[in-house]
């Protein structure tokens, strides 16, 4: 009798306990969002009143309300799924190429000294190149369709990615690598087993940072002879002298390149899980 008590009285401090869990991990989830949004919140309430006021003149810089209509505008019209779509898809298809060949070239050059001293010279130097170079080059070469657009972004990604893949690699601890053979790992072994996870850290970063520059390449791709596109929208906005367009466009571009961040950050997060990081006061 005494066992059974016991047992019905446990139930409910263990539901106590799996509640009081759940909740400390929503306050975690949700304490970051409602933290990064309060700046954000009181900026936009800054600028509707200096807009409303007209400190802020409407021709130069339209209210937040009046950029959400025209958001909404091309919402309703349909016209705004279609080029945030194909902006997105450009940018997809240009992070996929750059960073696979990132992938292959860095390692290359990562793993190998001669690699290195053949290939690394001729891609700083490219590196080098304003982005806005290669658009006269790329309409000359492949026109004004979509395999211009998608190379233009690819060359954009491709750079991050390659220099964080070749400064993790060089980064791998000289000791695991001896501790490794010690045990008895060939090459293969060694790159797949110690060298690429010691070096997984900085080729998310490089991953990060690339897919941010595919978002800024985007408008210099869109900028040949796009029909669609947010960059399309912006040269829409220019020509028309419609500020509302081209901020709309730019918050879009903030939005969607955020959302993308943020995926990609959670992937990290979860990838990197075994890493005994530095905890934030």
């Amino acid at each position: 009798m005494e066992k059974s008590v016991g047992q019905l009285t446990a139930v409910p401090a263990n539901e106590r306990i799996d509640e009081k869990k759940t909740i400390a991990r929503r306050k975690k989830r949700v304490q970051p969002i409602m933290l990064g949004s309060i700046l954000p919140i009181v900026l936009i309430a800054v600028w509707e009143v200096l807009s409303r006021t007209g400190i802020f003149p409407a021709y130069q810089l339209p209210a937040p309300t009046a950029i959400l209509a025209t958001i909404n505008g091309m919402f309703q019209d349909g016209t705004l799924f279609t080029h945030v779509g194909i902006t997105t898809y450009r940018v997809f298809i240009g992070f996929l190429i750059g960073t696979v060949a990132a992938m292959v070239v860095g390692s290359i050059v990562g793993f190998y000294e001669k690699a290195e001293q053949l290939f690394d010279p001729l891609i700083q130097a490219f590196r080098s190149i304003p982005s806005l170079a290669w658009v006269p080059l790329f309409i000359l070469w492949m026109g004004i369709g979509e395999p211009s657009k998608v190379t233009m972004i690819a060359v954009g990604v491709f750079f991050p990615v390659y220099l964080n893949i070749i400064g993790g690699i060089a980064g791998v601890d000289r000791k695991l690598i001896e501790v490794g053979r010690m045990y008895g790992l060939n090459n293969l072994q060694l790159i797949r087993r110690v060298i690429l996870p010691a070096a997984l850290p900085s080729f998310l970063t490089g991953v990060r940072s690339g897919l941010g520059l595919g978002w800024m390449f985007v408008v210099a791709a869109e900028l040949m002879g796009a029909s669609s596109g947010l960059g399309y929208l912006l040269v829409l906005g220019q020509n028309t002298l419609s500020p509302e367009i081209i901020l709309s466009s730019i918050i879009l571009f903030a939005i969607i390149g955020k959302l993308t961040d943020w995926i990609l950050k959670i992937i990290e997060t979860r990838t990197l899980h075994w890493q005994d990081g530095m905890v934030k006061s």
